[in-house]
């Protein structure tokens, strides 16, 4: 496993690999997306809280993930121009990850050993769960997918 988080590549929505460490320094919350989903309404509050607290150092990564109900299906354009069209995201976006099982991306390995979830399980149960990691990398706190972003903000003020 990685010693950070900043140790890891990731793709971006467009195909192109990234390094974590541009985010260094940043306090980040990673959220498995799908347009499908219960939970998709989401985006609202995620994109709302991006702009409002980006400037002082919030970033929000957005991996889609279809690992559950199959909620995610469309392939990168598909879901760039849902999330633009329907809740006019910003924040950045990465290509469609598993964030369970043999394939699960290398960033969600790293952060369910860091921040397992209740009674010890590691495994994602949904869309929208949500991981907070502070300015220096450290996984923090880990949220359920009915834990709204807007009632999660008190959380990353503390840290900003």
């Amino acid at each position: 496993m990685s010693s950070t988080i900043y140790d890891l590549d990731v793709i971006d929505i467009n195909g192109e690999k990234q390094s974590l460490k541009k985010y260094q320094g940043k306090t980040l919350l990673i959220v498995n997306v799908a347009s499908k989903c219960g939970f998709t309404p989401q985006y609202t509050d995620l994109e709302k809280m991006y702009l409002e607290y980006k400037d002082q150092g919030l970033e929000i990564l957005g991996f889609p993930c279809n690992q559950f109900g199959a909620q995610e299906p469309g392939n990168a354009e598909e879901i760039k121009n849902f999330c633009s069209l329907n809740y006019s995201v910003s924040f950045p976006l990465f290509a469609k990850v598993d964030v369970n099982g043999d394939q699960a991306a290398p960033v969600y390995q790293y952060l369910k050993e860091s921040l397992p979830g209740i009674l010890g399980s590691k495994a994602i149960k949904w869309n929208f769960t949500k991981f907070l990691v502070d300015k220096n990398g450290n996984p923090v706190e880990r949220y359920a997918p009915t834990d709204k972003p807007l009632d999660i903000l008190k959380d990353i003020k503390k840290i900003l």
